[in-house]
């Protein structure tokens, strides 16, 4: 096995979510880019909107790491091979450092990488360092290096935290309230980076400059990588073309989900539900989620595609549909405003956007190929739909987790999966029952 790979790192973690972490993450990524170097970012927790924003900030692609989800051993081979290439990487937490099980400090800890704290400090000066020396000796297990202030109101402000730190957990930095460093948000988050790009761009380079104005233009101190053995998927999709939704509406799309589908042998070939009239030739679909409520008019007004995804669906060919994906195959949607729309009617049922409420939360998809680990994240319900032929199974609650309906080749259910996590129950689920059994023939 190869050796370990030193590279410097580190893990932004606070002490509640909205703190500005995608901001400051985001600012450090493209100030070290804008340096020279090879940025590679890692995003705690099943997280798809972040990781756009990370994406434009750094230009690679960000993966989403969580130890429950992907599994330890994933999520070192990840830190492995960025590290071969990367000049700095940095890791954004999820939530508050110690939320959820595991946790932003677990998943830190288990790869020795040091925390800095973010933390809004609105409203707040010697109390702001109170609370950060109280997470930084929460647990002797992690190591927490320094804060950095969000939302500083002056120069005295920074100077009332900064003096009551103690000296092994300095003020790294302070950035102001203005608005050209805040990022846009939505109902289930941040706006999509496709949808803001030029907005974005000027709120990483207005905040690059404060990074490098900070300590932070410093390079973190190196961490130690190791080499992680995984063996290659088998290649069960080999010749298989799998279409792909991919536009506004349709984006929640884990890079891991579609390299492993590649690594497994299919020919990807993405589409777009909103303006093409035609699906690519394909012997199974995938419909991923997003965010189909904010263009209903125009999936609905897309009669064509509606006639293509109808004849898919009666061939009886596989399809996965997850969340938005899931809405769009009922019969109607109705959106935040009250006005319903017609949707693709492969399922019978009707599903509405909620303006509060809703689910999030780890769960595992318990289909009748097998298991994968999968989670839940949504503001919507759906009524009349048929007999489930399962539930989600949450890690530690008993109750029912989300729906999930079969149909044909039709897989449905508001779970999103990750599927590195059982590659051979995936490949059931999108291949044809015959082929299937010509796919185990051949592995074994």
């Amino acid at each position: 096995m190869p050796g370990d790979i030193l590279c410097p790192a580190v893990f932004l973690a606070a002490p509640a979510s909205g703190q500005g972490k995608t901001t400051i993450t985001a600012a450090i990524a493209r100030y070290h880019r804008l340096q020279g170097r090879e940025v590679r970012i890692f995003k705690m927790g099943p997280d798809y909107l972040d990781p756009q924003i990370l994406e434009q900030a750094s230009g690679h692609p960000v993966a989403q790491l969580d130890l429950w989800m992907a599994g330890e051993a994933y999520c070192r081979d990840q830190f492995y091979r960025a590290a071969q290439t990367a000049d700095l990487i940095l890791v954004e937490g999820a939530m508050g450092m110690f939320d959820g099980d595991p946790s932003s400090a677990d998943l830190a800890r288990t790869f020795g990488i040091p925390i800095v704290l973010v933390m809004d400090v609105k409203g707040m000066a010697q109390t702001a360092a109170a609370l950060a020396c109280g997470l930084a000796n929460y647990r002797d297990d992690v190591e927490v290096t320094g804060l950095i202030a969000n939302h500083c109101a002056s120069e005295r402000h920074r100077q009332l935290i900064a003096d009551a730190l103690p000296a092994s957990l300095p003020l790294l930095a302070s950035f102001a309230n203005t608005p050209t460093i805040r990022l846009p948000e939505r109902h289930l988050g941040l706006v999509q980076a496709c949808e803001v790009r030029e907005e974005l761009e000027t709120c990483f380079n207005a905040a690059a400059e404060l990074v490098g104005a900070s300590s932070l233009a410093n390079l973190p101190p190196p961490v130690r990588f190791s080499a992680q053995s995984i063996a290659p998927p088998p290649r069960l999709l080999a010749g298989v073309r799998i279409a792909i939704a991919r536009d506004e509406a349709f984006s929640f799309i884990y890079p891991a989900n579609t390299q492993l589908l590649t690594a497994m042998g299919a020919d990807l070939q993405f589409f777009s539900p909103i303006h093409d009239t035609k699906l690519p030739a394909a012997d199974a679909l995938w419909l991923p989620g997003g965010y189909p409520e904010l263009h209903a008019d125009a999936l609905t007004a897309n009669t064509a595609m509606h006639g293509e995804m109808q004849q898919f669906y009666a061939s009886g060919k596989g399809i996965l549909a997850e969340c938005g994906g899931f809405m769009y195959c009922l019969e109607s949607l109705k959106d935040l405003a009250g006005t319903r729309h017609t949707m693709l009617a492969l399922l019978a049922g009707q599903a509405a956007m909620r303006g509060r409420g809703g689910c999030q939360g780890m769960q595992s998809a318990v289909l009748p190929e097998g298991e994968l680990r999968a989670h839940a994240h949504h503001r919507s319900q759906s009524e009349n739909t048929p007999e489930p032929i399962g539930y989600g199974r949450r890690p530690k609650h008993p109750a029912p987790g989300e729906s999930i309906y079969r149909q044909r080749g039709l897989t449905a259910s508001y779970l999103h999966l990750f599927f590195p996590s059982a590659p051979e129950v995936i490949a059931k689920v999108f291949l044809p029952h015959t082929q299937i059994k010509d796919a185990d023939r051949v592995r074994d």
